[in-house]
């Protein structure tokens, strides 16, 4: 699977010859100015939750590439009225599309549009095919809920955890979320793009390491191919 970082929370996954877009966020991101909104490739669009550093670009890119939104029902709700068109899911649930599996999971945090509109239970998700399993943690806490995921999906062949603390769990946490969800290959998102959530990356990188995982932190724009157990 390549794996695209456009910063802050915002990933694309090819596989199956689709391109997966997650949270869609980098015209506001002071980081990722060498990335425009039409850069951003999808034909499906997954969000974890409502905040604006996660939804910005959302409907630039979706009215752009027709691409459908997979997320929770009220985000869903909220974005078809504006003439997108989605896939409703909640936590717990899962749904069987041609390019694999996506299972809707729970994440410890909050979910507002800009406006006020509220918007739903954010989440996370794991997506599985023949090509691997990842998970995407969306913003979220460390939560007992994270054990849940080895016992009813696929081993993990990667994941990507917030890492930036303050609003999200932070290193320490990511390193024992790690363990929960049994994966020993983590992406960190989440972190230096507001003065609240920069890292040590160098620190970062050795408290994985010393509890025998890898901490990938791609720059801006990098693309990097994960082998998978397929």
């Amino acid at each position: 699977m390549e794996v695209t970082y456009y910063g802050h929370a915002c990933f694309s996954v090819k596989t199956k010859g689709k391109q997966l877009l997650f949270d869609p966020f980098v015209s506001g991101n002071p980081l990722a100015k060498a990335i425009h909104p039409d850069d951003l490739l999808s034909d499906v669009i997954l969000v974890t939750h409502a905040h604006g550093d996660h939804v910005s670009d959302l409907e630039t890119v979706a009215h752009r590439t027709k691409a459908l939104l997979i997320s929770n029902y009220e985000i869903v709700s909220y974005y078809e009225k504006k003439g997108l068109k989605g896939h409703p899911m909640n936590i717990g649930g899962k749904v069987q599309m041609s390019w694999g599996t996506v299972k809707s999971v729970s994440a410890i945090h909050s979910s507002e549009f800009a406006d006020g509109t509220y918007g739903g239970n954010p989440g996370g998700f794991v997506i599985s095919n023949d090509e691997g399993t990842f998970y995407v943690a969306g913003d979220t806490a460390l939560t007992m809920d994270m054990q849940l995921i080895p016992k009813t999906c696929p081993p993990l062949d990667f994941a990507i955890l917030p890492i930036g603390d303050n609003f999200t769990m932070g290193l320490d946490d990511a390193v024992l979320a790690a363990g929960m969800i049994e994966c020993t290959t983590i992406i960190g998102c989440h972190y230096d793009t507001f003065g609240y959530i920069e890292i040590d990356h160098q620190y970062a990188r050795k408290a994985f390491a010393d509890a025998g995982l890898q901490l990938l932190l791609p720059a801006i724009g990098e693309t990097i191919t994960l082998s998978t157990h397929g």
